[in-house]
């Protein structure tokens, strides 16, 4: 799931890039932020976590959730896979909300 995560950050442009690193007893992922070239501020704002494990956050697609009023993306983990809330709605999938990004 963590690869869908990183992947998804690469996509939508909040990440420069990413690679898995083998050879520890666990695999780990190398990621590479992206900042602004003048202002050097980061381009992920906030992450915030919404489901947790002792607390799931599903959702449906008349009620997916709107970060920041279209500026952010939810990441919600469906039956068609990790996806994006637009993506979400363009499928007509809900799902369990993940995390916001902004």
């Amino acid at each position: 799931m963590k690869l869908e995560l990183t992947r998804i950050l690469h996509e939508k442009g909040y990440i420069i890039s990413y690679k898995l690193v083998e050879g520890t007893p666990f695999s780990t992922i190398k990621i590479a932020l992206k900042y602004h070239p003048d202002t050097k501020k980061s381009a992920i704002k906030k992450i915030t976590r919404i489901s947790t494990p002792g607390l799931r956050r599903y959702v449906g697609v008349e009620k997916m959730p709107r970060v920041l009023n279209g500026l952010g993306i939810a990441i919600i983990s469906t039956s068609k896979g990790v996806i994006t809330d637009k993506e979400a709605k363009d499928l007509n999938v809900g799902g369990e909300i993940l995390c916001y990004v902004y």
